[in-house]
């Protein structure tokens, strides 16, 4: 095992993964910003290297700023990257690039990640592969006349897609043949604009779609398992909100089949390391829509449920180590909920930073708080807006919805606005009880509000 790691991240997931080092007697170096040199993660860890202001787009100059973090992690003696999510998390050239200095990345091969980072490459992969993948465009469009045509043939709506994306950006839905044109424009320039490459493709649209995505691992040695699924369909521009384990719409026969399909893939691809592969379901069918190559937001789900710590598996995993355990003894147990607390008014969804007078969090019976919040810490414009997770467990779906409408009410962030009156109102309507939306729900919902 390694005796100290660099973190190239910030906030809760940076956070997050110091407490598993510091359990494992792992040292850690924390990377940060001047913006977020008084941030917990720097304060937590055992050795901090400023890498720079949090300037150019998208922080190219710090927490996107590859040599800075790869000449921090040589100058403190760190035998790992812990990249995290989001940031360099899914970038190829990072990972040869921490490699060939002869550090360890913690996470899968550059080859996987360039492999499913490019989307449509990802869906011709997986098609050879034998996983159902949604009716689209076989490769990226860059003609609006052909892309127009595929679209006819598919039938509206449709979706474009960029072929570098992810978390929502690049992504436009048209309706119809009259807003096409503006929706593959607009995607092409968001997708430049954001990867760096304006490329897309298309996708049927499922216009009852869940969102449904399964963990897996792999030891890059031709052996994978799963965590079985999370259900992520209550989101808001492709953006997710709320995650829970298990779905509360599938059943045994196709969960069973779902997960067994993704860890053969994982396997088949000599994948190494911790894995999502997320699918659209709709009418007892599943079709993939992407794989990521890194930690998820929502990976504390998975570990309420199947009593694991995935950061450790992933540490175990880079450091050559075996899987910790075989498919027949992971077994799920009780149900888990998570909600994503963001800096931000609602229903207006404006970005929300400024001081924290007083920070309590929730505690009690089943309840876990992910956060790098305190009291007296400034919640910087510089980065997403998100600022903590709350997560339930029970022995029920019911359970968990009581609880965390518990924990909910127990949360103070003062005087800051944050989205926790959206959750507040979602657990208690009939469509949320009874599990009867899909991804699009939310949104329209929210579009109803009467204030």
């Amino acid at each position: 095992m390694f005796s100290k790691i660099l973190i190239a991240n910030r906030g809760e997931i940076a956070l997050r993964i110091i407490r598993t080092c510091r359990e494992l007697g792992i040292a850690t170096v924390a990377v940060h910003t001047t913006v977020d040199q008084d941030a917990m993660h720097a304060r937590l860890a055992d050795e901090t290297v400023c890498i720079g202001p949090p300037r150019g787009p998208g922080n190219r100059e710090s927490y996107l700023n590859d040599a800075a973090i790869i000449s921090a992690a040589l100058v403190t003696g760190a035998e790992a990257i812990h990249p995290g999510y989001g940031f360099l998390s899914e970038n190829a050239e990072f990972a040869e690039h921490v490699a060939e200095q002869g550090i360890t990345f913690i996470g899968p091969s550059a080859e996987h990640i360039r492999i499913m980072g490019d989307k449509r490459r990802a869906k011709e992969t997986m098609l050879a592969l034998g996983v159902p993948c949604v009716p689209g465009s076989g490769e990226s469009l860059d003609s609006l006349d052909n892309a127009m045509a595929l679209a006819g043939e598919l039938g509206y709506p449709v979706f474009i897609k960029a072929s570098a994306g992810g978390g929502g950006r690049g992504m436009k839905l048209a309706n119809s043949e009259a807003e096409f044109e503006s929706a593959f424009l607009s995607g092409q320039q968001e997708a430049l604009a954001a990867f760096g490459n304006p490329e897309v493709y298309l996708e049927k649209y499922l216009d009852n779609g869940r969102h449904i995505e399964i963990q897996v691992f792999g030891d890059g040695k031709g052996n994978a398992v799963h965590f079985g699924e999370r259900d992520c369909s209550l989101q808001r521009r492709q953006q997710k909100l709320l995650e829970e384990a298990p779905s509360p719409v599938l059943s045994d026969t196709v969960r069973e089949t779902i997960c067994t399909l993704s860890a053969r893939t994982a396997a088949q691809l000599g994948y190494a390391g911790a894995g999502t592969i997320e699918f659209l379901y709709q009418d007892n069918s599943m079709y993939f829509i992407e794989m990521n190559t890194r930690l998820q937001v929502e990976h504390p789900v998975t570990e309420l449920v199947y009593g694991i710590d995935l950061v450790e598996e992933q540490l175990r995993i880079a450091a050559g180590l075996p899987l910790s355990r075989k498919q027949a003894d992971i077994k799920a147990g009780g149900h888990a909920i998570e909600v994503r607390i963001n800096a931000e008014s609602v229903p207006q969804f404006l970005p929300q930073p400024g001081r924290v007078a007083l920070y309590h969090a929730p505690g009690g019976p089943g309840v876990r708080v992910d956060s790098a919040l305190y009291s007296g810490y400034t919640i910087p414009s510089n980065y997403d807006s998100m600022i903590g997770k709350i997560l339930v467990s029970g022995k029920d779906r019911a359970t968990c919805t009581a609880r965390m409408r518990r924990a909910l009410s127990e949360l103070i962030i003062h005087p800051n606005r944050t989205n926790v009156p959206l959750f507040m109102r979602l657990l208690e309507t009939d469509e949320f009880t009874s599990s009867t939306y899909n991804t699009r729900w939310l949104e329209q919902w929210v579009e109803t509000w009467q204030d």
